[in-house]
C-alpha cells in the first residue's frame, strides 16, 4: 500500500515537474498575456487591457521602429512598462517638445533603444530617463485580446514621432 501510494507521488511530481519546465520554457521563449496598466500608451493601449507579447523578436534582435515592447523599467526592476520604440540605436532623436524654440537632439548609443508612450503629456520614458539598454526589453507585444471589440494587431502611434530611415531605392 505505501509503496503504491509512493509511486503514485513521485509519479505525478514527475508530471509536475515536466509541466512546469514546458510552461517555463513557453513564457521565457514564446511570449505571455500581459495586463497593461496605467495612460501612457493611451489611446491605443487603456487601462486593463490584455495584450500577448512574443519573445522570439527580442531574442532575434528584430525590434523595430514602431514596435510596441514591454521591458523592465530602468527605475524598477520589479515592474514591467509599455512603451513604443521611437529609436535604435544610432539614431538621432528629437527630445525637445514641439512648441520649443531651439530644437535639441540626442543620439541613441549602441546597444540602446529610446521608448516613449503614445500618451506624450502623461508618459515617463526615454524623455525622463534616457534610452535604455536592449537587454531590458522583454518581448513585442503583437496582439491586443482584450477588450474583445479591439482585439488584433495594434495601431501605429498616433503621435507620428516615428521617422523611418530611407533606404538606398527611396533616395534614387
Amino acid at each position: 500500500m505505501f509503496r503504491h501510494m509512493l509511486g503514485k507521488t513521485l509519479g505525478l511530481l514527475g508530471y509536475t515537474i515536466q509541466y512546469g519546465c514546458i510552461a517555463h520554457c513557453a513564457f521565457e521563449y514564446i511570449g505571455e498575456f500581459v495586463v497593461c496598466s496605467g495612460p501612457s500608451m493611451e489611446p491605443t493601449i487603456v487601462n486593463h487591457d490584455v495584450v500577448f507579447s512574443e519573445r522570439m523578436s527580442r531574442h532575434l534582435f528584430k525590434i523595430e521602429k514602431g514596435d510596441i515592447v514591454i521591458a523592465k523599467s530602468p527605475f524598477d526592476p520589479q515592474m514591467n512598462i509599455c512603451k513604443r520604440v521611437i529609436g535604435l540605436e544610432g539614431d538621432k532623436i528629437c527630445t525637445s517638445s514641439p512648441s520649443d524654440l531651439f530644437k535639441t537632439h540626442t543620439y541613441v548609443p549602441m546597444g540602446h533603444v529610446w521608448l516613449e508612450g503614445d500618451n506624450l503629456r502623461n508618459s515617463t520614458d526615454s524623455r525622463n530617463y534616457g534610452p535604455i539598454p536592449y537587454a531590458l526589453i522583454r518581448g513585442r507585444v503583437c496582439w491586443k485580446l482584450w477588450p474583445l471589440h479591439s482585439f488584433g494587431t495594434l495601431s501605429e502611434s498616433p503621435t507620428k514621432r516615428i521617422i523611418k530611415a530611407q533606404t538606398d531605392s527611396d533616395s534614387d
